[in-house]
């Protein structure tokens, strides 16, 4: 493996979930398109598909795909518990997770709990949901001087 080159969402509104990743997260659109083809039916394995994927950057080369299915239309969405066995959340990192946590709690977003300082020491947590209900991990590593004082 050379790199991960993205992780993708399915989300049922694209543009409720462009607000949240966009505009709430910061994240950057790479690349905005709806995709129908042989090609898609093929590697996907259903027929008839079409799917508009927004490819989103931190500006890291890491890229999170949202993708909003017109065809076939969604299935019932699954409220994913954050022990199910599967990919369960997606983690960010930020820089001051405090900061975000209050300027999210604003705008609406529910968090699981307030962010906590890891047992080590070496960074500080938070979970919240996306607007479909996927888990987002908010992550700040905390430099050794922030690890000593608290």
């Amino acid at each position: 493996m050379k790199n991960i080159r993205h992780i993708g969402i399915v989300v049922e509104d694209i543009e409720r979930s462009l607000t949240f990743y966009r505009d709430l997260l910061g994240l950057k659109i790479e690349r905005d398109m709806l995709e129908r083809s042989a090609y898609i039916d093929k590697i996907l394995g259903l027929n008839n598909v079409s799917v508009r994927t927004v490819k989103l950057s931190a500006g890291d080369g890491t890229l999170i795909e949202l993708l909003c299915y017109c065809n076939p239309s969604v299935r019932e969405k699954s409220k994913t518990k954050i022990n199910d066995i599967g990919c369960t959340h997606v983690a960010f990192t930020v820089n001051d997770i405090e900061k975000e946590y209050r300027r999210l709690i604003k705008k609406g977003v529910i968090f699981k709990s307030l962010p906590c300082k890891s047992p080590d020491g070496y960074a500080k947590v938070a979970f919240c949901r996306n607007p479909d209900g996927t888990f987002i991990e908010l992550v700040e590593i905390l430099d050794k001087k922030s690890k000593a004082e608290k």
